[in-house]
């Protein structure tokens, strides 16, 4: 910080020193035109030190940001000729250039990122993305003054490499025009006179090169994916989806809203993979082993004795009940009566245009690939052997397990551990890293894993499955650490190491749709492919696999698909919300601690304890927090998380709060009712706000006060 003052002030001691000698009157036009013969006497008397000097000058004007570069061009061709003026003074402008963006990026870049951060996030995605595209047309129109655009860019992500080549390069025509110009200087009767409004016409449309060479790229590129296809004279429908998760559901129904005609296709079951594997049955299982965990504690709400008597197969059950109650949500009747062509069958890419089902080609000028994921197996010695559920197949489980593993540490796995656990199943749980929820902070993760102990579950974090076999009839894994190997024995294995996307065997490949190495699909930030008619959304293109981002990106793959001919719209990241319902129940948007420092946004945090909220100690869930991070000294929301009951139904306030940029004091100021759980979003806002009391002006209030006692 020293070292920056210390800068910061010999820049301004420089300005000023300019500016108090009047030194600005030497880089006039006429003070240049009026001595132009006594500096051509001394240029051709001392060649080499008026180029060195002229050139470290102009290095020096530029990279300080002082006026009177664009004189000092005009100098250069009137003293040095076209060549060499052309030659020093690209050179020197560039040079310059690039130590005001250092200068600029040095003292005020980490401060007005960590300010601004949140609203600068997508400028810096998109300088990330086309920042040198940018830069060039900007260099290009001497409209915009170039010390701007050195001490803008310096405060953004652009490398100082890139900089460099694309100011030489974009500065280069204007420089040409001045340097010209100079050699006529004895025409000239002001520098901005130079700029006729055809010159400026001109220089505005060679702006346009780049994005009008961008854009030509992206139409030969699509031109070059649809090559040796048949384009139909006529189509059959306006969009045929494939896949009826969350994704394919929801891209149907906003086309069909939207009065296009839209088909859709799936080729099990309605609903997809929340529906019938994921979240819904999950959740039913969770909630009879939350029941279950609550008649335990009966003593703590003053019950003497309660117990439960259960049949797991029962349990089993109501999870296909609960999957039948909700299916009509999601059902062929509901979506055909909204007006979607629904067809059951495998569908196969066949063309840009086409797609085959049921032995029918339906011809459509846009698909949209929408399904999903499939539990991901590793490749472990022996696991076939003895065999596994994933979460495609354990709702068929009826037989109560006695010795469950549960492979991997991350929301599903631990979900899945703590219900078979609370239903009296002994559970081993392995976890490669060396803790379960990995992307939470460690505290979080400490919670979850002191709960899951306490419940009887054994936890092996840092343990990898490295061989599988069976020993007198019965299942074993060998897990590995640093420490050394042990062995589990089991009768039920779960495998929950994660999903990979369901981008193969219908016929991408072939159409040359590219795949990323993960294997889910590459898009555009608007969700398109390479190949121009063919978009994807939801768990097979990521990059998160939550049902409510599958509905997210569903919205954007309707709407660019159908209109894009008038207008795009690029997919919106910026506020992503989840939740893990473990108990305690884990909600998290934005960023938390790790993820701030590993990106290097700085941070402030409040901390909102839940056993201190009335409501929480009235239902005897007195347990978790709130931690909110904020930018340093304002109330802006950085992120959010919650531990504790119902944090997936609270943290909804602070993604409303982030998505429309309202801070705490906005949530402190907003009625809450009492006694609820979402006081605790209050009393966090109101943490913050005893932190950053004013206090000098609370000192000037009660000498108030005391003068209102005592006039």
């Amino acid at each position: 910080m020293k070292k920056k003052i210390i800068l910061l002030l010999s820049l301004l001691v420089i300005v000023l020193l300019f500016f108090l000698f009047e030194l600005d009157q030497y880089l006039t036009l006429e003070h240049v035109k009026d001595h132009q013969q006594v500096i051509e006497r001394y240029y051709a008397d001392n060649r080499v030190a008026t180029l060195v000097g002229f050139f470290a000058l102009y290095v020096l004007v530029t990279g300080a940001s002082l006026p009177g570069a664009a004189v000092m061009t005009l100098v250069a061709g009137a003293i040095f000729g076209l060549p060499t003026a052309l030659l020093l003074v690209s050179f020197a402008s560039t040079i310059g250039a690039s130590i005001a963006f250092l200068v600029s990026r040095y003292l005020f870049r980490d401060a007005v990122q960590s300010r601004f951060g949140g609203s600068l996030r997508a400028i810096n995605a998109g300088i990330d993305r086309d920042g040198p595209f940018y830069l060039f047309a900007l260099r290009l129109v001497p409209a915009f003054p170039f010390f701007v655009i050195n001490l803008v860019m310096g405060l953004t992500t652009l490398r100082l490499w890139t900089f460099f080549w694309v100011s030489q390069v974009g500065m280069l025509a204007g420089t040409v025009v001045f340097v010209n110009a100079g050699t006529q200087l004895a025409q000239i009767e002001s520098a901005s006179g130079i700029f006729s409004t055809g010159i400026l016409v001109s220089f505005l449309l060679l702006a346009m090169l780049p994005f009008a060479g961008r854009k030509a790229i992206t139409m030969i590129a699509a031109r070059k994916a649809l090559k040796g296809y048949e384009k139909p004279a006529k189509f059959d429908t306006n969009l045929v989806v494939i896949g009826a998760g969350s994704a394919g559901l929801v891209t149907a129904y906003i086309a069909a809203a939207v009065k296009a005609r839209v088909t859709l296709i799936e080729k099990s079951r309605m609903g997809g993979d929340c529906l019938n594997y994921g979240c819904v049955p999950s959740k039913a299982l969770l909630r009879s082993a939350k029941l279950l965990s609550q008649v335990a504690r009966s003593r703590e709400y003053g019950i003497a004795s309660a117990s439960a008597e259960f049949d797991f197969a029962e349990v089993m059950e109501r999870i296909q009940q609960v999957i039948r109650d909700i299916e009509p949500h999601d059902s062929v009747e509901r979506y055909s009566g909204l007006g979607v062509d629904v067809v059951q069958g495998e569908a196969r890419v066949t063309s840009p245009w086409t797609v085959e089902v049921n032995g029918n080609t339906i011809k459509t000028p846009n698909i949209v690939v929408a399904t999903g994921g499939r539990p991901f197996v590793p490749p472990i010695e022996g696991i076939d052997e003895v065999g596994y559920y994933t979460s495609d197949n354990l709702w068929e489980i009826r037989d109560k397990p006695q010795k469950m593993v549960v492979l991997g540490g991350g929301p599903i796995g631990c979900e899945l551990t703590q219900a078979f656990a609370r239903l009296g199943v002994a559970v081993t749980q392995i976890e490669m890293l060396p803790r379960i929820l990995l992307r939470e902070d460690i505290e979080v993760s400490e919670v979850v894993q002191e709960k899951f102990i306490a419940e009887g579950v054994q936890l092996l974090t840092g343990h990898s499955a490295k061989r599988f076999f069976k020993r007198d009839g019965r299942d074993v894994v060998v897990a590995e650490s640093e420490e050394g190997s042990v062995e589990v024995e089991f009768d039920t294995l779960i495998v929950a190491v994660g999903r990979a996307p369901a981008s193969s065997g219908f016929g991408l490949e072939e159409v040359g749709v590219r795949l990323r190495d993960n294997g889910s699909i590459e898009v555009n930030e608007y969700l398109q492919t390479n190949v121009p008619t063919i978009y994807a959304c939801g768990d097979v293109t990521g990059p998160y696999q939550f049902t409510h981002v599958a509905a997210h990106q569903a919205w954007y793959t309707s709407v660019n698909s159908l209109f894009g001919i008038i207008k795009r719209f690029k997919v919106d990241y910026s506020v992503i919300p989840w939740a893990t319902f473990t108990e305690p129940e884990i909600a998290r948007v934005g960023l938390n601690e790790s993820d701030a420092r590993e990106q290097g946004v700085k941070y402030e945090v409040t901390r909102y304890g839940i056993d201190d909220l009335d409501r929480a100690i009235a239902d005897g869930e007195a347990h978790g927090f709130v931690k909110v991070l904020t930018v340093p000294g304002k109330d802006r929301i950085l992120g959010v998380t919650i531990v504790g009951e119902h944090a997936g139904d609270l943290i909804a306030e602070y993604v409303l709060a982030m998505r429309h940029g309202l801070g705490l004091n906005k949530v402190l100021g907003t009625i809450h009712i009492y006694p609820t759980l979402a006081e605790a979003n209050k009393y966090a806002a109101g943490e913050w706000k005893r932190a950053h009391a004013p206090e000098r002006l609370l000192e000037w209030i009660a000498r108030f006060h005391n003068w209102r006692r005592n006039p």
